[in-house]
């Protein structure tokens, strides 16, 4: 979307706040997906949950890509955002549950490696496009988007056939993702345990099980449910407030108010933007189960703090120069860069990792859909008022201000957040019943 509105905005010809809309209400809408995703995929199974969301990611791109208006675009934003929120609580907590403990950060953080080979391949096709006529280049760039959506193929979790009752079926699942039939066997006690269900339980037991949840989570939690929801709903937050997701959606005007104007310059520059942030992705994912969430994360952080306060000293010179120095604008160029590298060594993958594993089974899929309601709204919101704040406070201000927020990201992250590698999802809970998170 950040390279496609550069010619929307030519072809439809439609304001500033229509764009902040149009890019927004995407996070906005996700919030719908997100937020129904731990009751749907409880109900009708995970793999199918998935499937719904890449038949809205299709039916979304097709209604962009043959929008005859910005009423029809939004409407094909809003379809595709309700498949961005299905699918950004399922596919973590899908590998999450899936994978054994050794690698489960590595597995846990593919969905974020392949975010951002997704955002590359949208820079990538920005720029390849862009010299087509106005009303066609726009129109391929969105539609392009639905080709994925139909190879979609997953086996079941079995965490949804343990509550179902389907117990054989579950144990096959997870003997081809452990070392070991011994392991597979003890995963599947772990789960029948958490959930709460044995061999003489079946699944309407479970669901009603599960429609005790939310009083769990958020009427009276006890201590270590308390902290858990601290921790994945604080980290989310953070996540958005960064103001990433904002700076990878207005890429393109950042780098024009930095003085490129040249269209095709402008996109050139998000596909180096994009090739840092996929290579320190997986990067990240590689070396996640070595090194740990806690390092990673808090390097992340800081290291975005440091970036965004260059980026807004580089913007504030340029703002403040008649000829604006090329030095000033590849200090910005480089920063924006290097922000984007550090989300996507800390913030980017292990927020999807951490708020994935830290809940206890029964709790998973409706405690990680509240975290990940909120990473929504804060996302929606900043990208809905980057452009008008930013004419009130320049972009520079902006950036000082996500700067001062990745320093209290720090903080928080290393005095609440616990480390978990290496750890069973069944063990993790316990490390939220110890007082010493900074020692964890």
């Amino acid at each position: 979307m950040s390279g496609t509105v550069l010619f929307i905005r030519e072809s439809l010809m439609i304001t500033p706040i229509q764009i902040e809309i149009l890019v927004g209400s995407l996070n906005v809408v996700s919030l719908i997906g997100s937020l129904a995703s731990g009751w749907t995929s409880d109900w009708i199974d995970w793999r199918y949950t998935i499937i719904l969301a890449a038949s809205m990611f299709l039916i979304g791109a097709l209604l962009m890509g043959l929008a005859p208006s910005f009423t029809f675009l939004m409407a094909g934003r809003v379809v595709a955002g309700i498949g961005v929120g299905y699918t950004l609580m399922i596919a973590p907590v899908y590998a999450a549950e899936i994978s054994p403990a050794m690698t489960r950060g590595f597995l846990s953080s593919l969905p974020e490696v392949f975010i951002n080979v997704g955002i590359l391949l949208g820079y990538v096709s920005n720029y390849a496009l862009s010299g087509l006529p106005v009303d066609i280049s726009w129109r391929l760039m969105l539609g392009l988007a639905g080709v994925p959506a139909i190879a979609i193929t997953m086996p079941e979790l079995p965490r949804w056939l343990v509550m179902e009752g389907r117990f054989e079926e579950a144990k096959r699942v997870l003997i081809k993702t452990s070392e070991d039939e011994a392991e597979a066997e003890l995963r599947l006690s772990q789960m029948k345990t958490n959930i709460g269900v044995d061999g003489s339980t079946g699944p309407a037991s479970a669901r009603r099980r599960g429609q005790n949840v939310w009083k769990e989570l958020l009427w009276r939690p006890v201590r270590p449910v308390r902290r858990i929801l601290i921790a994945a709903i604080g980290l989310n937050f953070f996540m958005q407030a960064s103001g990433n997701d904002a700076v990878v959606y207005f890429s393109p005007e950042v780098f024009q108010d930095a003085g490129i104007s040249n269209k095709q310059q402008l996109l050139g520059v998000t596909i180096i933007m994009g090739l840092a942030k996929t290579f320190f992705a997986f990067a990240s994912a590689l070396y996640l189960d070595h090194f740990g969430r806690r390092p990673l994360l808090m390097l992340g952080s800081a290291g975005m703090a440091v970036s965004l306060a260059g980026l807004g000293l580089g913007s504030k010179i340029i703002e403040r120069s008649r000829s604006k120095p090329a030095w000033a604008i590849a200090l910005c160029v480089v920063a924006v860069c290097a922000d984007v590298s550090f989300f996507s060594i800390g913030l980017g993958p292990i927020t999807w990792v951490y708020s994935s594993e830290i809940f206890p089974t029964r709790l998973r899929a409706q405690g990680t859909s509240l975290a990940i309601a909120v990473n929504r709204v804060v996302s929606g919101a900043v990208a809905m008022s980057l452009l008008s704040i930013s004419r009130v406070i320049t972009f520079g201000g902006m950036f000082f201000v996500f700067a001062g927020i990745m320093g209290l990201a720090t903080v928080f992250f290393y005095f609440f957040l616990p480390e978990t590698k290496g750890k069973s999802l069944e063990e993790i809970q316990v490390l939220f019943e110890n007082e010493d998170t900074a020692s964890s």
